[in-house]
């Protein structure tokens, strides 16, 4: 693994951890809540300055960051429960009004959302980005992205025996919403027999096909079966409105992929051998940036880049200890009964979590490394 692919995935990951913190640092400031440092890395000071009541700080190690809000430990155990001092308990801030802990419900929702909703902004930049800039242009001089419309299909062709035809916009594969062409390819490569429930657009309307055949093939070597597409589908013309549709339905598309990915992470479809931690991901990052000489290879970067935020905003929206979504959780108890859960227990349940996806990582990141030396 060379020094570059480490100091881009390592720069890649700073700002999306960055923007993340600084979503929380916003609505915290817009919600009245002091923010008493915000840090980018973690472990000892590099370098620190102060503006008004917040200390902003460069941390040594460049993994994650902080916003460390006024009253935001009030929900941490005690230091008895952390093995500390049983006769020194977490102290209420001295001015209740800029704390965390004690604003309304909704006013703390907003600011533990916020950092996933950054997130996701950040994906729909840099998406627009990767469609904006990096599209590259069409023999005719002009840049086109791809639709889900059939634009050419044979008449001897299984599909077009089945009941597809051209003209035919794709909208829906198997009971599946098609947003992009990419929701397209992965549903229909993800199939074991090659044939399809199909809702199409038709002449303004919507037609249902049942049984749609597309040819499978085996790869001699692999052993791999694949699909062949029978068909290709006509390109929709760059324009800024165009752009900022495309940019929206890749987001879309890429939430939905991370969402069933999570689904057939539960179900078993996809084990602890599947899964790419920190090593893995530097490893992928660096290839791309590698690659990056090209507009396609830019784009390929890009798009992995919207995927790893949106992903990391997804991801800590779940409801898990020692996640924005655990504290979530936590709020929607307390605004739903109005009873709030008692502060050791709710900092216990939280370091506990923090303990076993520290135990997760570690067992990736072994998974990362064994993959690595066997090439």
């Amino acid at each position: 693994m060379t020094v570059l692919k480490i100091v881009a995935a390592l720069l890649i990951f700073g700002v999306i951890i960055m923007v993340h913190e600084f979503g929380h640092f916003l609505v915290a400031k817009w919600m009245k809540v002091r923010v008493n440092e915000f840090a980018i890395g973690m472990g000892p000071t590099l370098v620190s300055w102060h503006i008004g009541e917040t200390t902003y700080s460069l941390r040594l190690l460049p993994l994650g960051g902080f916003c460390a809000m006024e009253g935001e430990d009030e929900g941490a155990p005690t230091p008895a429960a952390m093995g500390g001092n049983a006769d020194r308990p977490v102290e209420a801030p001295a001015d209740t009004s800029v704390s965390f802990a004690y604003k309304p419900v909704w006013r703390r929702v907003l600011i533990v959302v916020a950092g996933a909703a950054m997130n996701l902004l950040l994906g729909f930049v840099v998406l627009l980005c990767a469609y904006g800039f990096c599209e590259s242009k069409m023999a005719d001089g002009n840049r086109y992205f791809n639709s889900t419309t059939v634009a050419q299909l044979s008449e001897t062709s299984p599909a077009y025996q089945t009941g597809l035809r051209v003209g035919d916009t794709i909208i829906g594969v198997n009971g599946e919403y098609i947003a992009t062409d990419m929701d397209l390819s992965m549903l229909m490569q993800s199939d074991e027999d090659g044939i399809f429930d199909m809702t199409v657009r038709r002449n303004g309307e919507k037609v249902k096909l049942s049984g749609v055949k597309f040819t499978l093939t085996t790869d001699e070597k692999t052993g791999e079966r694949y699909l062949i597409y029978d068909f290709k589908v006509q390109g929709i013309p760059q324009t800024f409105l165009s752009t900022v549709r495309q940019a929206g339905k890749m987001e879309y598309s890429l939430t939905v992929m991370i969402w069933r990915s999570l689904g057939d992470l539960l179900t078993g479809r996809y084990g602890l051998n599947d899964l790419s931690g920190p090593v893995g991901t530097v490893d992928y990052i660096g290839d791309a940036v590698s690659a990056a000489v090209t507009l396609d290879g830019l784009q390929a970067l890009l798009l992995m880049v919207a995927m790893i935020t949106i992903n990391v905003g997804i991801f800590n929206l779940l409801p898990l200890p020692a996640l924005d979504g655990g504290r979530l959780l936590f709020l929607i108890f307390e605004g739903v009964t109005r009873k709030k859960i008692p502060a050791k227990y709710e900092g216990l349940v939280h370091f506990i979590g923090l303990v076993l996806l520290f135990i997760l990582m570690i067992a990736v990141t072994f998974t990362d490394i064994r993959r690595l030396i066997a090439g």
